[in-house]
């Protein structure tokens, strides 16, 4: 597995609250609650597997043991989490692997458009393609040199830094390419097809025309 490089003490100093700029309605949050529906899946290395699949540009599907997934290049992102219950997590460094890795190695037809991420359970979050793609956009094993741990999503969450937290799923198991959009698990029931933050894109009946599928 990718190991975290050692910080320099005094590397990452703590923000001031002068300092901050919160998307609209949040909060400062101290710490980091656990949020989540259902139960905490329990990993299974030796049949765990992530999959690449649907508009592939090869027409084929990409998969990865445990093992070698998390032997592909590691980074790491310093990022405010920011969760549509209204608190917001400020400064965290997460460590993984970038999204844009993945597209490299296993490209997307040049009709994509969306991505759908699956995660355990079924459960499920869908991004526009420039979302997902972007260089801050990671599938997250540590969160401030540490593993994850299971209730934040050990052994994979993904982490997109300017959307809302529930558009990076815990427990991802696999990314699906999609050339029209549809809606995810918390999208069929009532959240923002986009999820902008800053832009306060909490609930569908905010959304404007372009925001979701087409009906």
């Amino acid at each position: 597995m990718g190991q975290p490089a050692e910080r320099e003490s005094g590397e990452r100093a703590t923000r001031g609250a002068t300092d901050l700029q919160l998307p609209p309605g949040q909060r400062l949050q101290k710490g980091w609650p656990v949020t989540h529906y259902g139960p905490v899946p329990k990993f299974r290395p030796e049949r765990w597997e992530f999959r690449v699949f649907g508009a592939t540009a090869d027409g084929g599907k990409h998969c990865w043991t445990h093992e070698e997934f998390t032997a592909l290049p590691y980074t790491t992102v310093e990022a405010d989490l920011h969760c549509v219950t209204k608190f917001s997590m400020i400064g965290a460094e997460w460590g993984g692997i970038p999204a844009r890795t993945l597209v490299e190695i296993a490209p997307p037809a040049p009709d994509v458009t969306h991505v759908m991420v699956w995660a355990e359970y079924g459960f499920s979050s869908n991004l526009r393609l420039e979302d997902f793609t972007s260089d801050r956009t990671l599938f997250a094993t540590h969160k401030d040199g540490e593993l994850l741990t299971a209730e934040h999503g050990f052994p994979l969450r993904l982490i997109v830094p300017h959307l809302y937290a529930w558009k990076g799923p815990k427990w991802v198991r696999g990314v699906e390419y999609m050339t029209a959009d549809r809606r995810g698990f918390w999208e069929e029931r009532g959240y923002h097809n986009v999820g902008d933050p800053w832009r306060e894109q909490r609930y569908s009946y905010q959304e404007e025309p372009g925001d979701g599928p087409e009906l």
